[in-house]
C-alpha cells in the first residue's frame, strides 16, 4: 500500500459501464474503474487483484475535473474525481453482471 495509507477496499468506488468502456473491455481486454482520488496505480493494481482475482498487467490513471454548475446567482462545482483503466493479462476477464 503507498504512503498515504488507503484501504484496499476504499481504492475502487465503481466500475464505469458506457459505450467506450465496454469497446475497450471487447478489444483491448481493459476495465474502467471509478477510484479514489488519492490512490495509486499500485493501490488500484492490488485491489482490483484481490477483489476480482484475476492478473493485471497494466494500468492506467486520469483525473476528470468537475464541471462548473450555476444555481440561480450561485456558482458551484462538482467534484474532481479519478478515472483508471486496468488492463488485464491474456485469458484474464471480470464479469460485473455475473449471477449470483
Amino acid at each position: 500500500m503507498s504512503a498515504n495509507k488507503i484501504s484496499t477496499r476504499d481504492v475502487l468506488v465503481r466500475p464505469l459501464i458506457n459505450e467506450k468502456s465496454t469497446q475497450l473491455k471487447d478489444k483491448l481486454n481493459q476495465y474502467v474503474f471509478q477510484v479514489a482520488l488519492k490512490s495509486t496505480k499500485e493501490d488500484i493494481k492490488l485491489a482490483v487483484e484481490k477483489f476480482f482475482n484475476v492478473k493485471v498487467s497494466a494500468v492506467r490513471t486520469s483525473i476528470n475535473h468537475g464541471k462548473k454548475k450555476r444555481v440561480g446567482q450561485t456558482m458551484g462545482q462538482n467534484p474532481n474525481w479519478k478515472r483508471a483503466v486496468v488492463t488485464l493479462q491474456d485469458g484474464q476477464a471480470i464479469d460485473f453482471f455475473a449471477q449470483a
